[in-house]
């Protein structure tokens, strides 16, 4: 498994994630299971999110409960969560007091004294940046979270953050795999008249983020779409998976690891954010860390998704 140091904070990461985001109906054992899948593949970085659940702080609980970890345990791992979602809009809320109050909420549910990161989870159209920096000030002082990010923001949003906000952000959760991959595909195929592909959705996000020392973490990083199903072994994708299965072969890896080293093999450095409760796709996936594809591999794969390259 890939580490390295994320810019802007002192933690070691992987770049393979596991994210929480479906253990709320999960037993002891089967959190347990999971959890131990990804430590003996090298992640200790647990992404949680305040509103996952069938209930506020569902998921965290369940994690807590389930692993009811000691001091030295929760050292060893990194814990990310998320807040600005209200369950009950939908709607958003960047105040002062609904950041304090979910922060304190994730420290409750989680059983611990500290969160590692706290993300802002999707951009608040009605956001005051100075409310967001006096709650992480706050918060910042009182070492209840230690780094700060974003999920979902472009860069305009992230700079009128950085106006008022004096910590670092440090990283920005974003939908990213080979067949939803607007963060690169406009850049390849950039001043190519009557081309969709050349339509800036983003601003710019990934080369935003690469400049300003922004971490890229890529969720849902095998959906075709929005939510939609997965790609692999998609009849939807047949070109692509026939590719991926070739891949895999050559290197000896499940598929889904192919699918994890064409996000990893970007220099970004950006890391992937796996949803999946299944142990065996955790451990798959985990392996695609270390995938030395190819330029020519990795272009083939985006091509195959259905991308143009000029």
């Amino acid at each position: 498994m890939k580490t390295f140091t994320l810019p802007g904070t002192e933690l070691t990461v992987p770049n393979v994630v596991l994210g929480l985001m479906r253990i709320q109906e999960k037993t002891d054992e089967e959190v347990r299971t999971l959890v131990k899948t990804a430590r003996d593949a090298g992640i200790s970085f647990f992404d949680h999110a305040d509103v996952y659940g069938s209930a506020l702080h569902g998921c965290e609980t369940r994690f807590a409960e389930a692993m009811q970890l000691t001091s030295s345990e929760r050292a060893e791992i990194v814990l990310q969560t998320k807040a600005g979602i209200v369950r009950e809009g939908p709607y958003f809320d960047y105040s002062y007091e609904h950041l304090v109050e979910s922060v304190e909420g994730s420290l409750a549910a989680l059983g611990t004294d500290y969160i590692d990161i706290l993300l802002l989870h999707r951009p608040d159209a009605l956001v005051e940046p100075d409310e967001v920096a006096r709650a992480f000030d706050d918060l910042s002082a009182a070492g209840k979270v230690r780094a700060f990010g974003v999920s979902n923001h472009t860069p305009g949003q992230i700079e009128l953050l950085r106006k008022s906000v004096s910590q670092p952000l440090v990283a920005n959760q974003l939908q990213l795999s080979v067949t939803h991959a607007p963060l690169v595909a406009q850049g390849v195929a950039a001043n190519m008249q009557g081309l969709d592909q050349s339509i800036s959705r983003d601003s710019g996000t990934l080369d935003y983020c690469r400049l300003h020392d922004i971490t890229v973490q890529a969720w849902s990083p095998f959906q075709a779409g929005f939510f939609n199903g997965v790609f692999l072994g998609s009849a939807d994708y047949p070109e692509l998976n026939a590719v991926i299965d070739r891949l895999a072969k050559k290197y000896d890896v499940p598929a889904i690891a192919i699918a994890t080293a064409w996000i990893t093999r970007h220099p970004a450095q950006m890391q992937v954010v796996l949803g999946t409760t299944n142990p065996e796709r955790v451990a798959g996936a985990a392996l695609g860390s270390d995938i030395p594809l190819t330029r020519a591999e990795w272009y083939e794969m985006f091509r195959t998704a259905g991308y143009s390259v000029p």
